[in-house]
């Protein structure tokens, strides 16, 4: 044996190393096109799932943990701790895309499951003011209700089937809308961005013919 060439007990304890270490941060970045048509479907289909799930287990936890009454001066505390939660949830999905192996179809699940957070979280602000006094809205608020008045928020739609009694749930409401912007808009941009700069790290500037030359 070759006085350079490591053992094979060595080559295949390395070997076990790199299959053991976590797959997001050991795989280069891959745009989408960069993959054959099969596994891009295959792709998308998993990222579709994702979301999905999420979808899921974010409204499934909404609809089977009770939701205490909650007064409409408490309801302003609440609505800064669920900024903070979406706020916590947004960095970590930045972060999960930052060692993801397709950045962009991470982006997408991150917003996904960040718009899933946001629009449950004010559901239960909504339910739990509505439990707290059936006057605060037009109509008395449940669980269905509280979300589908949160999701017409947040699309802008508006129908005025429900809308808020009290000055203090317009605050809320007023704060939810607010918020909304910052979500289509920043959020959507910065989750992007996070995954284009994953798959171009640090680009230097492209040079000129003259420098080519």
């Amino acid at each position: 044996m070759a006085s350079g060439t490591p053992p094979q007990g060595q080559r295949a304890g390395a070997r076990r190393l790199r299959r053991s270490q976590p797959a997001d941060r050991s795989a280069p970045p891959l745009r989408l096109a960069d993959l054959d048509p099969p596994q891009q479907r295959v792709a998308v289909l998993r990222c579709g799932a994702t979301i999905a799930l999420a979808w899921v287990l974010i409204v499934g936890a909404y609809y089977v943990l009770p939701i205490a009454h909650e007064s409409t001066t408490r309801a302003g505390v609440r609505v800064g701790v669920d900024v903070a939660l979406v706020a916590a949830v947004f960095l970590w999905q930045i972060r999960r895309i930052g060692r993801a192996e397709l950045p962009e179809l991470r982006a997408v699940e991150a917003l996904g499951i960040v718009i899933a957070v946001f629009l449950v979280l004010f559901s239960s602000i909504y339910f739990s003011m509505s439990n707290a006094a059936a006057t605060t809205f037009t109509q008395r608020l449940d669980a269905t209700r509280a979300l589908y008045f949160t999701i017409s928020v947040f699309s802008t739609v508006g129908f005025g089937d429900i809308t808020p009694r009290t000055d203090q749930a317009r605050l809320v409401v007023a704060a939810q809308m607010l918020l909304d912007f910052a979500i289509i808009g920043a959020a959507v941009r910065m989750l992007f961005n996070a995954a284009r700069s994953r798959v171009r790290p640090n680009e230097g500037p492209v040079a000129t013919p003259d420098q080519a030359s």
